[in-house]
């Protein structure tokens, strides 16, 4: 009998989870009555039913309502404390799933108002992953995202910072938000300092936009990896460019479903990703939003899409590799990869 190991027991590395969007529901819910914030009902109505909200963030009003409910749940994140506890959450919740490395988004400034600026907010952002490295055994590090919604000088300022922090956890810098607005090549000059600081370069395309956007990600941000790029299915030339250059996408099936760029799990593009030779790095971009987490990533390529667990193994390995995990962790990971693959079957 095939596909019968637990996916959840696979060692493999998460590179697509933002920040807010990794608390868990009933955290987000306790503070917010701690802090009597009044969540939008659709908001409370999927946390408590655990059926993720329609969004089909494809056309305008959908995105504009997504973005509604992640603001209201990034308002309840109020205290250093709140910030310690969603990030420790997050790596438990990863440990739970198997993943042996994470690398959590986020945009420091969303949360500087409230944590004393935008420098104190980034070290308390550090300072929590540091406890939870300690205390979950998680290997994990931080991808700072500047937004595409604002203006590419403040992109700079962040690039700039998450170099100056380069060596307490910062590892990669990301753009994120609505790809129909801001222009790649708009953000160049804030993705060079990045690049000539030693980050990885991992901005979001070919999620809500098509081919083009994972172009302009290579051709103008000169990207490592990008976050989504699903879209690029659509152009076989493109496949061919990625493979050739080893260039990650970081593919979150339950996300692209929810947010209405496909119709069912099964039109994600999964198969023709990686029969085009294309790493891949599963993720859960926002499992409060979206309801589940990274191993049924893997569950979903399995059941929808025929995955052997072979082909998950070597999907774990490409998560791995396209991590900014030191060697020996990467080392580690693939040997674990393999026994799991060598192990019992249930």
């Amino acid at each position: 009998m095939e596909h019968v190991r637990d996916v959840s027991a696979l060692p493999k590395a998460h590179l697509h989870l933002h920040f807010t969007g990794s608390m868990r529901p009933a955290t987000l819910l306790e503070l917010a009555d701690k802090y009597g914030v009044r969540l939008p009902e659709t908001l409370t109505e999927a946390l408590t039913s655990g059926e993720p909200p329609k969004l089909r963030a494809t056309d305008e009003r959908g995105w504009f309502r997504f973005q509604r409910l992640y603001d209201a749940a990034r308002s309840c994140l109020r205290e250093p404390e709140d910030i310690r506890r969603l990030v420790r959450e997050a790596a438990e919740e990863d440990v739970k799933d198997g993943s042996g490395w994470l690398e959590i988004q986020v945009d420091p400034t969303s949360y500087a108002p409230r944590l004393g600026g935008l420098i104190p907010a980034l070290e308390i952002i550090l300072d929590a992953v540091d406890g939870a490295v300690r205390e979950t055994g998680l290997g994990m590090r931080v991808l700072v995202a500047a937004n595409r919604m604002k203006h590419p000088l403040d992109a700079r300022t962040l690039a700039r910072l998450a170099v100056r922090y380069r060596d307490r956890g910062v590892v990669g810098f990301g753009l994120s938000n609505d790809e129909r607005r801001g222009m790649a090549r708009d953000f160049d000059r804030a993705f060079a300092i990045a690049r000539d600081g030693g980050l990885l370069s991992a901005p979001h395309g070919g999620e809500l936009t098509g081919p083009s956007s994972v172009r302009d990600c290579l051709d103008d941000l000169h990207a490592h990896r990008v976050g989504h790029g699903v879209r690029a299915a659509e152009d076989p030339r493109l496949l061919k460019r990625l493979a050739e250059r080893g260039v990650t996408c970081e593919v979150c099936p339950t996300s692209n479903v929810a947010l209405g760029v496909y119709a069912k799990a099964e039109d994600v593009p999964l198969r023709t990703l990686y029969d085009a030779g294309v790493p891949m790095a599963l993720g859960a971009d926002d499992p409060l939003l979206f309801g589940s987490r990274l191993a049924a990533q893997y569950e979903l390529a399995r059941h929808h899409h025929g995955f052997t667990d072979e082909e998950l193994a070597e999907l774990a390995r490409q998560s791995v590799r396209g991590s900014a995990a030191p060697e020996q962790t990467k080392a580690e990971l693939l040997a674990g990869v393999d026994a799991w693959l060598g192990g019992p079957v249930a």
